[in-house]
């Protein structure tokens, strides 16, 4: 059983796994990171699952960082923070790398973490009306774990468009910039996903499984030294004061002192 999170495995193997804390937008917890980690090794694992599809509950797919999580942040101290930075980057790692195809069904809003999460998608479809940003530099801090994943899914150039200025961006952007392969009507997503996830119950789950290692052993790299460097920005980055002005204005409903 999971706290924050719902599996549902239908009779073709095709795996549902739900992000389940609709009150909170599913923003990421501790423990939604820890329960996401162990699904995608237990999904991973399980010799019946052909297809995972990544989706959420309520009226956003992620909305990044949860909030009483990122408090803890600014009062601990680095050694916490890095330990948490790493929970993060290594549930990721632990998507990225399922020897599954991943597909990702997003609607709402998907910000920060939520975008991280959309990197991972082997394939993500989006509703038209969904809205994405990578939005940390608004609180002083940068993309850091996320950002193998993201610079991975959308490239170098296309992830500078948006990587450092925190604006939203609609669906139709998403799909130019490459995290979106399609955006559809929200009437329409659940088409859009089973047509995805059709062609892979012809294939063979082994091969399937060496073909997309092989994609990511051609892709950049993401590894351990990889994964340490983006943890290590992250929490020097916490420790500025920009960020501790940046989070507080945050929390405090104020401009933070380089906002014009």
């Amino acid at each position: 059983m999971f706290e924050t999170l719902k599996i549902d495995v239908d009779d073709r193997g095709v795996a549902t796994l739900t992000l389940n804390r609709p009150e909170k937008h599913n923003a990421m917890s501790a423990q939604m990171l820890a329960d996401l980690t162990r699904a995608a090794q237990e999904l991973g694992a399980d010799t019946s699952v052909r297809v995972v599809v990544l989706t959420a509950l309520g009226k956003s797919f992620c909305a990044g960082g949860d909030l009483d999580w990122m408090r803890e942040q600014m009062q601990a101290d680095a050694a916490t923070r890095a330990r948490e930075a790493s929970k993060l980057a290594h549930m990721l790692q632990a998507m990225n790398t399922m020897p599954k195809p991943l597909i990702g069904a997003l609607q709402g809003n998907a910000f920060g973490g939520g975008v991280g999460m959309a990197s991972v998608c082997d394939v993500a479809v989006g509703v038209d009306s969904l809205k994405m940003g990578l939005t940390e530099t608004r609180l002083g801090i940068i993309p850091a774990t996320i950002g193998p994943y993201v610079v991975a899914r959308m490239g170098e150039g296309r992830a500078r468009r948006v990587f450092m200025s925190s604006r939203l961006f609609d669906a139709a952007e998403a799909v130019t910039l490459g995290l979106l392969a399609r955006a559809v009507p929200a009437e329409a997503l659940a088409q859009a996903v089973e047509a995805e996830v059709v062609p892979y119950l012809s294939c063979a789950p082994g091969a399937v499984a060496a073909a997309k290692a092989l994609a990511r052993d051609l892709g950049p790299v993401i590894d351990e030294s990889t994964i340490a460097m983006t943890i290590e920005a992250l929490k020097s980055r916490w420790e500025t004061d920009e960020a501790k002005d940046g989070i507080n204005a945050f929390f405090e409903k104020r401009k933070a002192a380089w906002v014009s």
